[in-house]
């Protein structure tokens, strides 16, 4: 994606972190006449790239990275570029960052615990609570878990966890999308959001409760409802929603 990115000419600021090497072999095998440009990771990036120029901060892998198989061996600079782009945008050298997919297995085979980008990036701002959204157009979409197994959610969702991330869901949506009353609809976590408590407690027990005290504070947040209720025009009006795990809304997004 970056190499045919580096094509275009109206993206003055855009930068990489990666192996040059790597890049520039994967341009000949593609046969894409991109010029990598190593540019040094602190201060300040020199003015924009031409058409056809990639500029690279450069972090080489120690093995050569090969198609499909991807090495433990490259972990450790993998993260150490991830973290260098984190620690540039904290410190403004950069406006934001775009990340692309790696193997979590591979990193923690390496020894190396890693759940995933979300984790990591709280790791490296402090965050003691990260929140991670999916967004697409106008459907956006929250989730109280992150990377979590499926037999972990139930003990994750606890009132506390709830209430703060529906207080950073609402902050945000107010603060970074400009939306002064930002509606909620809030997804259950059994089938059918507990079908009454017969299909499970905590849709009853413990996520209702934490919308009603958000509805009671004159928050628009509403729920808990079936998920195959919540992502169709029946749930009403949303500005976002509020999913229990990681791939409840995924569906709906691809």
């Amino acid at each position: 994606m970056c190499l045919a990115l580096a094509a275009r000419d109206d993206l003055p600021g855009f930068v990489v972190v990666s192996d040059p090497a790597l890049l520039r072999s994967r341009a000949a095998q593609i046969g894409l006449d991109v010029t990598i440009i190593e540019v040094a990771g602190k201060g300040d990036i020199p003015g924009g790239a031409a058409a056809g120029e990639l500029r690279v901060v450069p972090f080489p892998f120690p093995v050569a990275a090969e198609c499909g198989h991807p090495d433990t061996a490259n972990a450790r600079t993998l993260l150490d570029g991830l973290r260098h782009a984190v620690d540039g945008c904290r410190k403004g050298r950069y406006r934001a960052l775009v990340t692309a997919p790696l193997h979590k297995g591979v990193i923690n085979d390496a020894g190396i615990p890693f759940s995933g980008h979300t984790e990591f990036l709280a790791e490296c701002s402090n965050a003691p609570l990260p929140v991670m959204m999916l967004a697409a157009g106008e459907l956006r979409i929250a989730l109280a878990t992150t990377h979590l197994p499926l037999r972990d959610v139930p003990d994750a969702i606890t009132p506390d966890r709830l209430r703060g991330v529906l207080s950073i869901l609402l902050h945000d949506l107010r603060s970074r999308f400009g939306i002064a009353a930002p509606e909620v609809v809030v997804c259950g976590l059994n089938p059918h959001a507990g079908e009454g408590g017969h299909l499970g407690t905590e849709d009853g027990e413990i996520i209702a409760p934490v919308v009603a005290e958000f509805a009671a504070a004159g928050e628009r947040v509403r729920g808990p409802l079936p998920a195959d209720t919540a992502f169709t025009p029946a749930a009403g009006p949303r500005d976002a929603i509020l999913a229990m795990y990681h791939d409840q809304g995924l569906p709906v997004l691809k």
